[in-house]
């Protein structure tokens, strides 16, 4: 009866990690706006800033809300939050509008993130809960997947893109109406929450603040590859959007490949040599997308960055938890904050193409990022 229970109270939980999923169409959409409105790289890489730069400001409060109403009612309100998001889009089409949309897609991921993975701890706990957090990433996985197609499939049976937003807004009402209405019992959580100025004093230290930058950079490849690969296929290839688009989910694919083989490949090998495995191969991806000119070519450099670029989070964050285990509340409130990385890579890189009137500008600042990560590489321990 317990395992039934526990079962019962899980699948709404997946069906929360689904729709974190949902902030990662904002590489295709991006690229639609783009269209729709003759932006230029910059502004249209405005949108997806848009969504990244509120884990810098709310990653610390929303674990302050955590405390006063507990981890179920926070998911909550960030699937609330995300489906409002979602449905503004289908109420008025126009740059602000989209701007707002984003923002408000950026605040529900954020509290959704800081608080899902802590309510799976309430259900389940021991060797089940490693396999629980890794089977919700790969049900958000899907739904990042998914968007570019559904985006696709949008365009050639109702002639509108657009359709992919209520399409998720739906998906996420459920979400949280199933979840409001699964009775889980959450433990107190324990420690004083973490302030601004006790996450940001550990930046003091070395090892954490280059770490805090790695989180950034990573992000910032996570989200600039899928901003960037639908426009390389177009520039290069002539290709329509819809079916650059599927570059996207390429991408996804292979990360999420990644993610499960980095399981089995982490049981044999060092967390230092698969990072160096992981960022040797987006070395020869970003060095390729300088000089692909063929489908195949560009298909398998986005393939080489999902794949490296799948376990280095996790590794990362591992990393900053271990070396300073007394801090990890602080600790965990500053790498969440990293993922404003974001906000901050794919708006340099609209800087960047604009100024050199190509997509070669975004690929330079990818470059700089995977670099970093080499930097890093010997730190790692």
């Amino acid at each position: 009866m317990k395992s039934s229970n526990s079962y019962a109270r899980i699948i709404p939980v997946m069906f929360a990690f689904f729709s974190m999923g949902f902030v990662d169409l904002v590489g295709i959409a991006t690229n639609y706006i783009k269209k729709d409105f003759m932006l230029s790289d910059t502004m249209a890489n405005l949108m997806p800033s848009m969504v990244f730069f509120w884990f810098l400001i709310f990653s610390v409060p929303t674990g302050m809300l955590m405390n006063k109403i507990g981890r179920r009612k926070t998911v909550v309100i960030s699937l609330l939050v995300t489906a409002l998001a979602l449905l503004i889009p289908m109420v008025g089409y126009s740059f602000t509008f989209m701007l707002l949309s984003f923002s408000l897609l950026g605040i529900g991921n954020t509290l959704m993130q800081v608080s899902l993975n802590p309510l799976v701890a309430n259900i389940v706990s021991g060797d089940r809960l490693a396999s629980s957090l890794t089977l919700g990433q790969f049900v958000k996985a899907i739904a990042s997947f998914l968007a570019p197609i559904i985006a696709a499939w949008a365009v050639i049976t109702f002639g509108d893109w657009k359709m992919l937003f209520p399409i998720f807004g739906v998906i996420a009402i459920l979400a949280a109406g199933t979840l409001s209405l699964t009775n889980i019992k959450e433990q107190p959580i324990e420690g004083k929450q973490s302030t601004f100025s006790e996450c940001f004093s550990l930046l003091g230290d070395k090892l954490v603040f280059m770490l805090f930058l790695g989180i950034l950079v990573h992000v910032g490849i996570d989200v600039g590859i899928n901003l960037t690969a639908p426009k390389l296929l177009i520039e290069r290839m002539d290709m329509t959007l819809a079916d650059a688009g599927y570059s996207t989910s390429l991408y996804f694919l292979f990360r999420t490949l990644g993610c499960f083989s980095g399981a089995i490949i982490l049981a044999r090998f060092s967390a230092k040599k698969f990072f160096i495995i992981s960022v040797a191969s987006m070395v020869i991806a970003v060095g390729g997308l300088y000089f692909g000119h063929s489908l195949l070519s560009l298909y398998i450099c986005v393939a080489l960055i999902g794949f490296g670029n799948s376990n280095v989070f996790s590794i990362m964050f591992s990393q900053a938890l271990l070396h300073l285990p007394q801090r990890n509340n602080e600790i965990s409130g500053l790498m969440v904050m990293g993922i404003s990385g974001g906000a901050v890579f794919p708006l340099l890189m609209g800087i960047t193409s604009d100024a050199l009137s190509g997509q070669i500008g975004a690929v330079i600042v990818l470059t700089i990022c995977v670099m970093y990560l080499v930097v890093l590489a010997p730190k790692i321990k």
